[in-house]
């Protein structure tokens, strides 16, 4: 256990391991939000059911860990790296949007956490948390939630740019994930780095069509 931890490999598949999580995470969440665009109903009743649950509270703990892992783990390579100055890095096939990704994940990862705390400040603690500390003022139904803020140009144009970050992180986050558990050949590397692209192209066009229905619905009304 002791290279799981101390050393560059296990630091990698730690990472690779709490992004994996991650994502999982996140195509649930985009399964969820997109049956607001089918009924609202629906969407309250889900979001009734991960309220202040204890079944709801575990998850968004076990979350909260997976990510706070995998930005410290992160935090360690990114300085290794520097330190190294770029010694031990993934190998990359040309100079591509990839490499762009692969050179500023970091950064991504930072445009990312904010968008993060931005998002946790205006739903989850406006809504679980306000109802965990039984506060008076905590929101009930989701959907009117989602459409108040969603019919702001302002917050919609932060949030794509957010998923922009989101989309070059886990492209290239995805494929170097696997490669790191083991499939790093040559064989799947373009395969990987495809289905890296449809994943997270998938992910950011589910998230994105939330905003951008409500915010027509807006313009148009």
């Amino acid at each position: 256990m002791y290279w799981l931890f101390n050393s560059s490999v296990g630091r990698k598949f730690i990472m690779s391991i709490s992004g994996i999580f991650l994502i999982l995470f996140l195509l649930f969440h985009m399964s969820m939000n997109l049956t607001l665009l089918f009924s609202e109903e629906a969407y309250d009743t889900i979001c009734e059911l991960l309220g202040a649950n204890w079944y709801a509270v575990a998850g968004t703990l076990i979350l909260a860990a997976g990510m706070v892992v995998h930005f410290i783990y992160a935090t360690i390579l990114t300085l290794q790296n520097l330190k190294a100055r770029g010694a031990d890095k993934y190998r990359l096939s040309n100079r591509t949007r990839t490499e762009w990704a692969a050179k500023n994940m970091y950064v991504l990862g930072i445009i990312i956490l904010l968008g993060l705390v931005i998002h946790l400040w205006n739903f989850w603690y406006k809504m679980q948390f306000a109802e965990l500390i039984h506060s008076p003022n905590a929101v009930v139904e989701g959907s009117g939630l989602v459409k108040e803020l969603f019919s702001n140009p302002c917050y919609v144009a932060v949030y794509l740019v957010w998923l922009g970050a989101l989309w070059f992180h886990l492209t290239h986050g995805v494929w170097s994930a696997f490669q790191t558990i083991g499939f790093n050949n040559s064989v799947w590397f373009s395969r990987l780095k495809l289905i890296s692209e449809a994943v997270a192209t998938l992910i950011i066009l589910g998230f994105a069509a939330i905003p951008v229905y409500f915010l027509f619905i807006k313009l148009t009304s």
